[in-house]
């Protein structure tokens, strides 16, 4: 037997099986991942079907189940009303939602980094995020009407304040040490920006992104409910109306469905963006 070997059996018999570090180990990756996958199946199939056999048992007026709501969404696909509604609020959704990415990294870059920024700013953040959204809705229809202005400023105001206060966390939380090296080496501003600042609160911000998407879709169905008659939010309010669940459940579901996808999308970018974190893990 080498050294080699003799060092490798060593190492084996030094694990602690009572570590679960040192047990995970041992297992292949792919086994790992087949096997939470299998959880994740075993999982959907038993909630749903829970949710099949209990929701047979409930008055239909107060409870669907999943049979009774995939009968509803065929017949509102092909009646065509679920592809409108999901059109105009997928519509808003994005234009909203890019308004909020865009001024909450803005403004979040420029508050962490500048502490005169900060001191003009500080209150109006603070005095905003504290104020009730649903609050404003009056003088949001007042001042745009009912229609998809409306919509999307709502959206859009519910959805720039955790990007943009995760945003100041992670520029503050820059090691000032980087700093003073791009300094000493004569870097520029918009150098240190690039890459120091940006790189290091990436993983702050796609955090801010992901949980700004949770609240915009709260935003969209909320302001379909007072200020639009068209999107997902308006047909929840229609089928709601005449006390028809299963098909209220259609849009609910599909709401959750793109709140999942995109978070997951988001995810996805973080992955490529800052892949260190990830291998940090």
């Amino acid at each position: 037997m080498s050294i080699t070997e003799i060092r490798n059996v060593s190492a084996s018999a030094s694990l602690d099986i009572s570590n679960p570090a040192d047990v995970e180990d041992l297992i292949p990756p792919d086994s790992s991942r087949s096997r939470l996958w299998i959880i994740r199946i075993c999982s959907i199939v038993f909630t749903f079907g829970a949710w099949e056999i209990l929701g047979r048992q409930v008055d239909p007026l107060f409870m669907s189940y999943p049979t009774a709501i995939a009968h509803a969404g065929v017949r509102l696909v092909q009646n065509g009303e679920l592809f409108t509604a999901l059109q105009s609020s997928l519509r808003s959704l994005v234009v909203s939602f890019g308004f909020a990415v865009v001024i909450g990294l803005a403004l979040g870059l420029l508050i962490g980094r500048y502490r005169s920024v900060e001191a003009a700013t500080d209150w109006i953040v603070n005095a905003l995020y504290a104020t009730p959204k649903v609050a404003i809705l009056p003088l949001v229809i007042l001042w745009f009407g009912l229609g998809d202005t409306a919509k999307i400023f709502i959206v859009s105001l519910l959805a720039v304040f955790p990007i943009l206060i995760n945003t100041i966390s992670g520029v503050r939380n820059v090691p000032a040490q980087l700093i003073d090296v791009g300094n000493a080496f004569a870097a520029r501003e918009d150098q240190i920006f690039r890459k120091i600042i940006l790189p290091s609160a990436m993983p702050y911000m796609m955090t801010g992104i992901r949980l700004g998407i949770g609240r915009a879709i709260i935003g969209l169905v909320v302001a379909e409910f007072f200020t639009a008659m068209t999107g997902l939010g308006a047909l929840i309010v229609k089928y709601g109306n005449q006390y028809d669940t299963a098909s209220m459940f259609v849009p609910i579901i599909l709401l959750s469905f793109i709140g999942v996808v995109t978070s997951s999308l988001v995810k996805w970018v973080e992955q490529r963006l800052a892949p260190w974190r990830y291998t940090e893990e």
